[in-house]
């Protein structure tokens, strides 16, 4: 009989995420924030010194949101802050990958996003008109990095992406740090949020 392949890893923090089963108690925020802080937003093909970290990208996202939605309840705006933070065990994979790779990515993201949501007092699910402008958020900040960071010139950004509101990002700066400042600065925001549930 062959032996079941292992479907755990083992966290910094000592807990063991079942991937094809997580639970709540084991997702711990210092875990997450560790592991999108090194993980590289468009496979590291990013000019820089240092790759531009989902977790990076992640308080973008958040601070867009924010704009996009000022009146939204804190609980979105944590969302937003989360809506890729299955990525700290399974990666960030481009979008012709995912593709390729077919729905059962899309199932495993949405058990730990599910899992993640119900740690940290959210709906297991988001509901659909929030995710639709933490999803706009998400392109916004994907245009942006795509014309700062990625080579893509406007033109390409605008079809991939849709041009931006020059009012939504006027003023943000996309940051290219070590990863435990990113980390840090992640589990800080991430900190202040709860604090305001």
């Amino acid at each position: 009989m062959a032996k079941p392949a292992r479907a755990w890893q083992r966290m910094l923090s000592g807990r063991r995420l079942d991937l094809l089963d997580p639970t709540p108690v084991d997702i711990e925020i210092e875990d997450i924030a560790h592991g999108l802080a090194f993980v590289a937003r468009w496979n590291g093909q990013t000019q820089g010194d240092f790759a531009y970290s989902v977790a990076e990208h992640s308080l973008l996202v958040e601070e867009i949101y924010g704009r996009i939605c000022p009146e939204a309840p804190i609980k979105w705006r944590l969302a937003a802050l989360l809506h890729d933070a299955p990525e700290y065990v399974i990666g960030d994979m481009i979008s012709p990958v995912k593709a390729a790779v077919g729905p059962d990515y899309e199932a495993l993201d949405e058990r730990l996003s599910a899992a993640i949501h119900i740690r940290f007092g959210l709906p297991a699910a988001i509901p659909k008109t929030v995710k639709r402008q933490i999803k706009k958020a998400d392109k916004i900040s994907a245009w942006m990095e795509a014309t700062q960071l990625a080579g893509f010139t406007s033109a390409e950004s605008d079809k991939f992406f849709g041009r931006p509101d020059p009012g939504i990002i006027a003023g943000l700066q996309l940051h290219l740090r070590p990863p435990l400042d990113v980390r840090k600065d992640f589990t800080a925001r991430h900190a202040e949020l709860l604090a305001q549930l």
